[in-house]
Order: C-alpha cells, then sequence, then structure tokens
C-alpha cells in the first residue's frame, strides 16, 4: 500500500466520475475535507467509505487501497500487500494507544501526589485539609481506573486482531 499511489488514485476516480469533493463526501456521508483529507494522503479512509467508492467507481477495496487498476493476475499479491500493510498500520496504532494510556496514567498519578503534597493542614483548618485529600485521592483513583481499564481493552483488541 503506497499513500502517495492511493491518495492520486482516489481523486483520479473521483474526476472521472465528474464529482467535487463535496458531492462525493454527500455520497458517502462524509465533509469534503474529509473526501480532501483522503486525497492529500492525510488520512486513509474507512472500510465502509471504502466499499462504498468501491460499489462507486466499479473497483474492488483492494484495487482502491493499491491505487490502480489490478489484473488478474496481479490481484493476489497486491490482496496479500495491502493486508501485511494493514495489520501493521493497525498494531502500530495500538503501540501508540498504550504508550500514550501509560504516560497519561505516569502524569495522573504525579499530578496526585503534587496536589497532595500541596494541601494545607494547618490546625485551623484540618478538616478542609483532609477533604481536599480525599477528594484528591478519590480523582486519582477514578482516573487511574479509567486509564488501566482502557489499556486492558486496548491489549484485548490487539489480541483479537
Amino acid at each position: 500500500m503506497d499513500m502517495v499511489k492511493t491518495e492520486a488514485f482516489l481523486k483520479e476516480l473521483r474526476k472521472e466520475q465528474g464529482l467535487t469533493q463535496e458531492q462525493l463526501g454527500s455520497r458517502l456521508g462524509v465533509t469534503n475535507k474529509t473526501v480532501s483529507r483522503w486525497e492529500t494522503g492525510n488520512y486513509m479512509p474507512p472500510v465502509d467509505c471504502l466499499a462504498a467508492m468501491s460499489e462507486l467507481y466499479g473497483l474492488s477495496m483492494n484495487e482502491l487501497v493499491a491505487g490502480r487498476r489490478l489484473s488478474e493476475r496481479e490481484f493476489p499479491q497486491a490482496a496479500e500487500d495491502n493486508l501485511s500493510t494493514a495489520l501493521e498500520l493497525s498494531e502500530n496504532a495500538l503501540g501508540r494507544t498504550e504508550k500514550g494510556l501509560t504516560a497519561t496514567l505516569v502524569i495522573s498519578t504525579l499530578m496526585a501526589i503534587g496536589l497532595i503534597m500541596l494541601i494545607p493542614f494547618d490546625s485551623g483548618h484540618w478538616v478542609r485539609g483532609v477533604l481536599m485529600l480525599l477528594l484528591t485521592v478519590a480523582l486519582a483513583f477514578v482516573s487511574n481506573t479509567v486509564i488501566i481499564v482502557a489499556l486492558v481493552l486496548n491489549k484485548e483488541r490487539g489480541k483479537r486482531k
């Protein structure tokens, strides 16, 4: 899968049909800016949009992703290449998500520790200090629990792929 070929091919196909980005977008249920992002290689169209474009253009999704019309002889190898690239991109995305969630977990824990250290416990306002401490600990607990659940779900999603 070559994003440069794919983006150029998507643009070429749209123009062959005499469609503007806005017209294609309205047929697919997306904005013209989304179509533009596909045609500049910023994003890959989601599977449902690829399927709709496949039907609209009379090509396979494999050809859309390959960025060219394929002969019967080329089709199996292109399918293998496209699948391999898609799986690799998926694994990379899962890894980035996990790193981001782990970093968020560390940062939220450090922020909670910092807040706890800033809570005043002077004799006149000790009740307020205890309440602030409990609130900070509860917030950190909820925040970190949500992040840990997201990490576990991300790992599970990665195992299913």
